[in-house]
């Protein structure tokens, strides 16, 4: 999974180099955009034809093979764009928004133009116009930013990358690509770990999509590639050691009713149950114990479990913070998975096991009983590391670089703010 600095910015393949010869896009595009016309249009309905590219919302799976021929596209795109100079740096010092008229609203355009998120139709002016809001909205889309239209500090984080830096980082990405795409089965789940995004995929063609909340940096969700077999409606939480040391001796420490009111419950290696009080807190000799909390609204996976073995002990899961699913940054959890609207994953899971259709499976939680159900056609599921890729002609996605895995640090935008 690691790249060296020295492959991150290494030459595009043969075929990037061949794909940009011939091309409209190795045309001269900055001195297309300096020649544009000075004009701004502040309508409020917003012209398709203000952008150069395709829709930034597709059913196209991450790891699809048409993905792996749109990035290589975006590589040779990039190539073009770096071969020209790149782009400067849009001034950070202000909040750019619709209606506002202002100077750097210049260099602004010019940045969009350039990545083929502004067409070069809509001109040169000071005007924050319908056009540059619908660029902008664009532009964060393509970067899992919140499509607001506002420039805020994470939106200039992430347009002031240089383009060098994102012909790699493309470069980097395009590998990990060509080495699973096609490979994952006709029917699977994949979580892309630095979007903290989960596809249901069928015949190509993406069905569900979900918010997820992915592993801390120092608590790093791991590469899987297994099945689930098992959903448990329910479930109890068994706490891993590594949340009891961090997590719950502190807080018995500072409130030793902490566990009592969490309804978790202390067992001996020997399943017997142990008093909390009869526990010498001070030290991390708790650590030796089972903490499992009870099936109920305040379980740390709320009402459902997606099994799957791994070496890391991870799983999916509901929760009950539904709250951080509207983060921007969703890098919150000890490792595991946690899916907004999961109950729709699940329906689609348990679609081939009889007896388990949606109204079943809503009854059972209901229950608030704790129960195991076998999958019976397990579904391949795949956590993978991918932070760009292209999904279309002139829609190529990026993402934070959160692990540090793409070998330059002006990725990790997320750390560095």
């Amino acid at each position: 999974m690691r790249t060296s600095r020295r492959f991150f910015l290494s030459g595009a393949s043969a075929l990037a180099a061949a794909m940009v010869a011939g091309r409209a896009s190795a045309q001269d595009v900055i001195g297309d955009i300096l020649k544009s016309s000075a004009r701004g249009n502040w309508d409020d309905q917003f012209d398709a034809r203000a952008s150069e590219g395709g829709k930034v919302a597709s059913t196209l799976p991450i790891f699809s093979l048409q993905t792996v021929a749109f990035t290589e596209q975006a590589v040779a795109q990039y190539q073009n764009i770096v071969s020209q100079g790149g782009w400067t740096d849009v001034p950070a010092t202000k909040k750019l928004q619709l209606g506002v008229d202002d100077p750097d609203v210049v260099p602004l355009r010019k940045r969009l133009m350039m990545a083929g998120d502004l067409s070069q139709s809509a001109g040169i002016s000071t005007a924050f116009d319908s056009y540059v809001d619908s660029a902008v909205k664009r532009f964060q889309l393509r970067h899992g930013l919140p499509a607001d239209g506002s420039m805020g500090k994470y939106t200039y984080a992430a347009m002031n990358v240089s383009a060098q830096i994102r012909l790699g980082q493309l470069q980097t990405n395009l590998q990990r690509l060509k080495e699973k795409a096609g490979t994952l089965g006709s029917r699977y789940v994949l979580v892309d770990i630095p979007a903290a995004q989960i596809e249901a995929v069928e015949n190509d063609r993406v069905v569900l999509r979900h918010t997820a909340i992915v592993g801390k940096i120092d608590r790093q969700t791991p590469i899987v590639n297994s099945k689930i077999n098992e959903i448990i409606v329910n479930p109890y939480w068994n706490a891993p050691v590594s949340i009891v040391r961090k997590d719950i001796i502190p807080l018995m420490r500072k409130d030793p009713d902490y566990l009592k009111n969490s309804h978790i419950r202390l067992f001996a290696p020997d399943g017997s149950e142990v008093d909390p009080m009869n526990v010498d807190w001070s030290t991390d000799d708790a650590a030796k114990y089972r903490f499992r909390q009870d099936p109920g609204s305040e379980n740390a996976m709320a009402s459902v479990k997606i099994n799957f073995p791994s070496p890391d002990g991870v799983y999916m899961h509901d929760t009950p913070q539904q709250s951080l699913f509207g983060k921007m940054m969703r890098f919150d959890s000890s490792g595991c998975v946690r899916v907004q609207n999961v109950r729709d994953l699940v329906t689609w899971i348990l679609r081939d096991t009889p007896g388990w259709d949606r109204q079943h499976f809503e009854a059972a939680i209901k229950t608030g009983q704790n129960t195991p159900i076998q999958v019976t056609n397990p579904v391949p599921v795949h956590f993978l590391y991918l932070s760009a890729w292209s999904t279309g002609p002139g829609v190529v996605q990026f993402r934070d670089d959160v692990y540090a895995l793409d070998g330059a640090s002006e990725l990790q935008i997320t750390s560095s703010l």
